[in-house]
Order: structure tokens, then C-alpha cells, then sequence
């Protein structure tokens, strides 16, 4: 509604109240509420459908619902030790036998090919007595020896030394020898394995050792050397020598069998 009004149009307006009332205003545009509205080319929208059943209420998002498997944290996946099939319990019995080095009695040769001289340590061994002809020397050594670790096995005592033999007699037929193993000690208050095999001990003393490497067959041909050897320095050997084998006991053809050869001189 407009405030501001001349004096005269005032006046005229008290004058004839019947006039102004039938004067119509003057042209003012119409209040907001009455105006009509306009056409638009925006599309009419459809007459509102039927109100559907009231949605409930959003709420906040949460992460869903673990499953069973899920329901409680997983602590992290660690290594597992992979299954293990039971070991069976051991016989009843000694020990298994745990075998050391097994030394010779004069440290490695520098030279396989030289003679070296030294000291005989006597040391402790398990000894086995024998007769053979020196065609069945290889066989019948390595069946002593076989019947030593055998018996030693049982008693669990451990070999200490590679075997070795020593020749306490000798003729054109045959020879009586002494197979033994030397071991870290004898068994308290004991004189024997068995009836058969018993405890001894090895030579001690001044020594020259020769080494052979070929064939058992072939070890004559080294005691030629070394009875040569010995004839050239004027040594009397003992009449008992010595053996000790550092290869197994294969084949009696095997080009790679090692023996150490002691040669004792009398004093």
C-alpha cells in the first residue's frame, strides 16, 4: 500500500465517499497471492500418486553384519609345523653307536710316496686272533674285521682308529695275525667282548711307516720296496709288522686301497 498522497486528492476523497469507492484504484500490480501463474514450457508433472507407506528413517551406515565365520577377529594366519609321523621307540638295548673320526697312528702322509719315521702311540683296541694262507689274506681280514664292528656295535662302544693288523708270524704258506680296532678305552674290569674276541692294546715305539695305494693283491711288490729300503739303510726290522688299513674293506681289486705299512727296527 502506497503512503505518500497529494493534499487535493485528499479532499476530493472526503467529498464524495460514494464516488471513491466506486473509483477504482489506481492500477498497482496485483499482491503476489492473486497473481496468476505464468505459463511455462516446463512439463506438468503427474498428479502426485497414492503416498506410499512412510520409509523409516535412514540410519547411519555400519559396516554388515560379520558372518558366523566372521563373527569374531581373526587373529593373523601364522606357520603351522608340518605334521611329523611319529618315530617309533627305539629297541631295547645299547646306544647307537655315534663314530668319530677315526685317525691313523701317524698323521696323513705329506708324501704317499716317501717313508716317514716316527713314534708308536700304544692305545687301547679290541682284538681278534686269526690263521691264513695268503691266498685268503684279503677275505679272511675282512671277515674279522666285520665280526669285530659287529660285536662292537652290540656293546655300543665305539671304534677310536682305523683297523689294523699286526702279522706276528709268517712262513711261505701262510700267517697268524692279530686283527684289532683301537677304541678310547677298555670297559672297566673287562678282559674280553666275548670269549672269542678280546681287548689289547697296539705296538708302541720307534716306527717307519710305507704307504701302498693299489690293489690288495698288489702289496707284495710294495714289501719289495721296502725290504730294499731297509737293506740299503742297514735296518733289522722286528720280525712282527704292522698294517692298518685306511680305505674299507671292498675288493681285493680295487686300485684305490690304501695301507699304512710300520716297520718296527729292533733296538
Amino acid at each position: 500500500m502506497r503512503l505518500r498522497f497529494s493534499v487535493p486528492i485528499l479532499v476530493l476523497a472526503l467529498g464524495s465517499g460514494v464516488a471513491l469507492a466506486q473509483t477504482p484504484p489506481p492500477a498497482s500490480p496485483p499482491p503476489a497471492a492473486t497473481e496468476a501463474p505464468t505459463p511455462s514450457t516446463a512439463p506438468v508433472a503427474p498428479p502426485p500418486a497414492a503416498p506410499a507407506a512412510p520409509e523409516p528413517a535412514p540410519q547411519a551406515q555400519t559396516a554388515p553384519a560379520p558372518s558366523d565365520a566372521q563373527a569374531q577377529p581373526q587373529a593373523p594366519a601364522t606357520a603351522q609345523p608340518a605334521p611329523t609321523t611319529p618315530t617309533p621307540p627305539a629297541p631295547a638295548g645299547p646306544a647307537p653307536v655315534q663314530e668319530a673320526a677315526r685317525s691313523t697312528l701317524f698323521p696323513n702322509p705329506s708324501d704317499p710316496t716317501g717313508v716317514e719315521e716316527g713314534v708308536l702311540m700304544s692305545k687301547d683296541t679290541v682284538m681278534l686272533a686269526g690263521i691264513s694262507t695268503w691266498d685268503e689274506a684279503y677275505e679272511n681280514l675282512k671277515a674279522a674285521f666285520a665280526k669285530i664292528d659287529a660285536e662292537m656295535k652290540k656293546a655300543g662302544i665305539a671304534p677310536a682308529g682305523r683297523p689294523l693288523t699286526i702279522f706276528v708270524d709268517t712262513d711261505d704258506n701262510g700267517f697268524k695275525y692279530e686283527a684289532m680296532v683301537p677304541i678310547a678305552r677298555v670297559p672297566e674290569g673287562k678282559t674280553e667282548l666275548t670269549p672269542e674276541i678280546k681287548f689289547g692294546r697296539t705296538p708302541e715305539g720307534k716306527s717307519f711307516r710305507f704307504v701302498h695305494k693299489d690293489a690288495y693283491d698288489e702289496i707284495d711288490g710294495t714289501y719289495e720296496t721296502i725290504t730294499a729300503y731297509l737293506d740299503i739303510k742297514e735296518i733289522v726290522a722286528k720280525d712282527a709288522f704292522i698294517e692298518e688299513y685306511v680305505s674299507d674293506f671292498t675288493d681285493s681289486q680295487d686300485t684305490n686301497f690304501e695301507v699304512n705299512i710300520y716297520v718296527q727296527p729292533k733296538e
